[in-house]
């Protein structure tokens, strides 16, 4: 199914429940956490969007000129692209809340949305990497946010994780964060911290 653009899965949810976008990391598509966002919000309206840029021949959201380095204008347009897409959906759908939960280039993109335009009520972004001073935004004073990370991410410094997360806390968001011992993989802690978050949002 494609909508605006984005080949997607959707799962429609109960009337007047949340809607959850949940976004993969570079190489993965659709299917990557679809499944994890259902048990998540059983109630909830789902939709998995697939990344529009091929990255030799990986799936992404935005493009970049290399490890960390990002196509500035590129994550401009997949920024106004992605808030359309968001926006539209949730109206289709009557959803109640606009959730959110990125891996990855997911969570670069879902982080990137909300400093520029708020819009997500609530986000789990894990391992993001956000390699630029964010612009101040007060629309993120009542937003709910959290941040998994690893302590030895190589593609996700500590330093750049803790600053987001700072970011954030400056915007009177209300953040949560959440680390393990390892690199850019997926704990079972982070698992169980996300369902915490998640529940709390029911």
């Amino acid at each position: 199914m494609t909508n605006n653009g984005y080949v997607h899965r959707l799962h429609a949810g109960a009337p007047g429940k949340p809607i959850l976008f949940v976004l993969h990391g570079t190489g993965g598509d659709e299917n990557q956490f679809f499944d994890f966002g259902r048990r998540l919000l059983p109630e909830a309206t789902i939709v998995s969007p697939r990344g529009d840029v091929s990255e030799y021949g990986a799936a992404r959201f935005f493009k970049r000129t290399g490890e960390g380095v990002y196509d500035m204008a590129d994550l401009a347009r997949a920024t106004d692209k992605m808030s359309g897409y968001v926006q539209d959906l949730a109206s289709t759908h009557g959803a109640s809340r606009i959730l959110g939960l990125g891996f990855s280039n997911g969570a670069n993109i879902l982080a990137n949305v909300l400093i520029e335009k708020g819009l997500f009520d609530a986000a789990a972004l894990l391992h993001p990497l956000i390699p630029f001073q964010p612009r101040a935004n007060p629309d993120l004073s009542d937003r709910t946010i959290l941040i998994t990370a690893g302590q030895r991410d190589p593609i996700s410094p500590v330093a750049l994780t803790e600053a987001l997360a700072a970011y954030f806390e400056s915007q009177n968001a209300q953040v949560q964060t959440e680390w393990h011992s390892g690199g850019h993989d997926i704990r079972p802690n982070e698992i169980e911290a996300i369902g915490r978050f998640f529940s709390e949002l029911a």
